[in-house]
């Protein structure tokens, strides 16, 4: 498929190329994912459940206080809502890689906070 401009010049000669200018741009996880499964509505979806999980997480792990199962089905309904919106900023920044690095503070943040109240307890 090429595609010229008015002057006659030509502005992208392949889909190949275009595919390739666009995963070049693409995240680390976000990139493998949409390389290296079947179709690209997979991808989106695989990328979509990783966002909101890892959101999840880091919610949980950071913010979150104990509700009711009400609030809490109101605050992760909204939390899956937001992920849209984030899983189309995933495709060129590095959502997924943040949100896993975060999680990832967070847990070692919680497993020290528990050993040091064990220390304290005994």
């Amino acid at each position: 498929m090429e595609l010229w401009l008015t002057n006659g010049t030509l502005l992208a000669a392949t889909i190949e190329e275009e595919n390739a200018f666009v995963f070049g741009r693409m995240s680390g996880v976000t990139r493998y994912l949409y390389e290296n499964l079947p179709t690209y509505d997979i991808a989106g979806y695989v990328v979509f459940v990783l966002v909101f999980l890892l959101s999840a997480l880091v919610y949980k792990l950071g913010f979150a206080k104990q509700l009711r199962l009400g609030q809490n089905m109101i605050i992760y309904s909204f939390l899956f809502v937001g992920c849209i919106i984030l899983t189309f900023l995933a495709l060129f920044l590095p959502m997924v890689e943040g949100l896993l690095v975060a999680a990832l503070i967070l847990i070692v943040y919680k497993m020290r906070l528990k050993r040091e109240k064990n220390e304290q307890a005994a």
